[in-house]
């Protein structure tokens, strides 16, 4: 059994909530948790927030599971729209200010086999 659960429009790089993910990437639920907690990253609290709504969804979709048992089999980060500003600098002219934005997406599952990254091609070798 899998839930989700998905962050839109979070104000930050994702290259910065990547490193937090990063963390919490195939550990039990509780253990996530306890380390999201005691993150001194900013954007940890909304990352321990969406934790707990991933595992409040579990248990709406089956009123049976156990959540001691949940693993955070899969959790990514996908870059958002850029808001894109500008401020002023010397001589009359513009700089570009680019703030970014993240969407972050967390699936809880009773399944330990389940943890992996994004389907992608990143983790293979090369042949030689």
């Amino acid at each position: 059994m899998e839930a989700t659960a998905t962050l839109k429009y979070l104000k930050m790089s994702p290259q910065k909530v990547r490193l937090v993910v990063d963390l919490v990437r195939g550990k039990k639920v509780d253990e996530a948790l306890q380390i999201l907690r005691f993150t001194k990253k900013t954007c940890a609290k909304d990352l321990e927030k969406l934790v707990r709504s991933a595992v409040a969804n579990a248990e709406v979709k089956d009123t049976n599971v156990d959540t001691d048992e949940l693993v955070v089999s899969k959790i990514y980060v996908d870059e958002g729209p850029r808001e894109k500003r500008i401020q002023p600098a010397p001589m009359g002219r513009a700089y570009r200010i680019q703030k970014r934005q993240a969407h972050v997406t967390v699936h809880v599952s009773d399944e330990v086999k389940a943890v992996n990254e994004r389907s992608g091609g990143k983790g293979r070798a090369r042949a030689k």
